[in-house]
């Protein structure tokens, strides 16, 4: 798995993980964070043939945060994947945590299969 986009603000509340399988979907998401932003983040190029996209949205957040994804398990049936949650070392001592709304654009090789996914926090 590839990082291919983040940033640390976008205009998503909540926890989310979710799949993109084709550009239509990954514009839209793209149109949403782009609401608050001139110009814009540019759409990443991506190969939906022989592609697809995990789109992780961490909601609010108190520091800055870095996601990993690791393969957990692959079956017949299902493709498990790893979202691991970490902070940042940070410089210095912060007495006032900014707000943060980040998300991470990961690009992996087409799976067939269901994906799931488990949140792990460090």
């Amino acid at each position: 798995m590839v990082l291919v986009d983040h940033n640390d603000f976008s205009n998503i509340e909540g926890y989310e993980v979710r799949v993109v399988r084709d550009s239509k979907s990954l514009r839209k998401f793209y149109s949403e964070i782009n609401k608050t932003r001139k110009p814009g983040l540019p759409v990443p190029i991506v190969d939906f043939s022989k592609e697809m996209v995990v789109l992780v949205c961490l909601g609010e957040q108190r520091g800055k945060k870095t996601v990993r994804l690791s393969k957990l398990e692959e079956t017949e049936n299902e493709f498990s994947i790893a979202v691991e949650v970490m902070d940042e070392e940070q410089e210095g001592e912060l007495t006032i945590q900014p707000l943060y709304f980040p998300f991470y654009l990961y690009k992996m090789p087409l799976v067939d299969k269901p994906i799931t996914f488990q949140k792990m926090d460090k």
